[in-house]
């Protein structure tokens, strides 16, 4: 990993894991330390690049309710914000159920995603919260509707060169794109199938379930839907399906390869009935030609009844040719070798719901 100390942040069902490379990161071992907030579910984690040793964790609890935690260092510990995102008392059956995502954006701006879907940002860290009135109160919410996991806005997706250029996915509803930085939204779903509903190419409707954007090349945009696996190469405005080359067209998790907007990794489920991965064997499918073609890059992961999930935060890629995949049955993976091979790092965790690689320093 030439000497870089990632850490990863795992959201599980019963709190927040840490995994800390041992020595100078370039060995195979990892310490592990948690459950921080024990007892929450931990969706997904927020590291500002520009705040080294800041995380922000979205958390909710069946009874306590959907809050938002922050450490100020590197997630030794933490405290419940007192503010968190969501629409007004009485505009739906609740407020907030959970919220799903935390983006930040160049300039200390963060974004949350929550559920039922909508969009909101705080510009005082976290502090207080304002709806992004454009996107949730837009002309095609009526299309929009709750999927099995839920109804919530995810994949918040910020151009690095252009933050007035924003992506969010909506599950169900698909993606949306702004130009000017959420003053308005249009879809952005032309070309994408939705077999589910009466019309097979909708605007607006899908039941996207997550969206990635390459770093170096921020017009390259992947999705993983109900249906299958697509591409854009026009910042959205149209999509190719890839999904041809998988052993299935239902999944979660996709993620990029920082180093190339080509090398893409995806984790195919068998179908929306049995939703785990295919015969179950637990297969990370790399695609070296932005999804042309696909092939199994899964030494070191179980092959036989392996009949698990990984959600669709529950995989990342950092730039050092590290992958990393959490499994709904608890055991987090890591490869060194941008998927080539795959090592163990924790065992009998609770349901993992995300993992993300962040910088070792924060």
């Amino acid at each position: 990993m030439s000497g870089t100390r990632r850490m990863l942040l795992v959201g599980t069902q019963k709190g927040l894991f840490i995994a800390r490379p041992d020595g100078d990161g370039d060995g195979d071992g990892w310490t592990l330390d948690g459950p921080h907030v024990a007892g929450y579910e931990i969706i997904h984690c927020c590291a500002p690049p520009a705040e080294p040793g800041v995380i922000y964790a979205a958390a909710s609890h069946k009874i306590w309710g959907a809050h938002i935690y922050r450490s100020e260092d590197g997630g030794r510990s933490w405290a419940s914000l007192p503010a968190a995102p969501q629409h007004p008392a009485g505009l739906h059956q609740t407020a907030l159920k959970s919220i799903w995502y935390l983006a930040a954006a160049p300039g200390g701006r963060l974004y949350a995603g929550i559920d039922p879907a909508g969009l909101f940002y705080s510009d005082d860290r976290a502090a207080s919260w304002h709806p992004v009135a454009a996107l949730n109160e837009h002309p095609t919410r009526d299309t929009w509707e709750p999927a099995r996991g839920g109804f919530s806005l995810h994949s918040i997706r910020i151009d690095p060169a252009n933050a007035d250029r924003l992506y969010v996915a909506i599950s169900a509803g698909g993606v949306y794109r702004t130009e000017d930085g959420g003053t308005s939204w249009a879809p952005a779903n032309a070309g994408v199938r939705a077999e589910n509903l009466p019309t097979p190419f909708p605007a607006s409707g899908h039941n996207v379930h997550r969206l990635v954007m390459h770093p170096l090349r921020p017009e390259r945009l992947y999705r993983q839907c109900y249906h299958g696996t697509w591409r854009s190469d026009d910042a959205g405005r149209s999509w190719t399906e890839i999904t041809a080359g998988l052993p299935g067209n239902f999944g979660y998790a996709i993620a990029v390869d920082p180093r190339d907007p080509d090398t893409l990794y995806q984790v195919p489920e068998s179908d929306s009935h049995m939703r785990t991965v295919v015969d179950g064997r637990l297969r990370v499918y790399c695609s070296r030609d932005a999804g042309a073609s696909w092939a199994s890059m899964s030494d070191g992961l179980p092959q036989s009844h392996a009949w698990v999930t990984v959600l669709r935060e529950a995989m990342d890629a950092d730039a050092d040719g590290g992958v990393y995949l959490g499994t709904s049955g608890g055991h987090l993976f890591a490869s060194r070798d941008g998927a080539r091979s795959w090592q163990l790092v924790a065992g009998f965790l609770p349901r993992i719901l995300s993992v993300q690689a962040v910088d070792g320093t924060a």
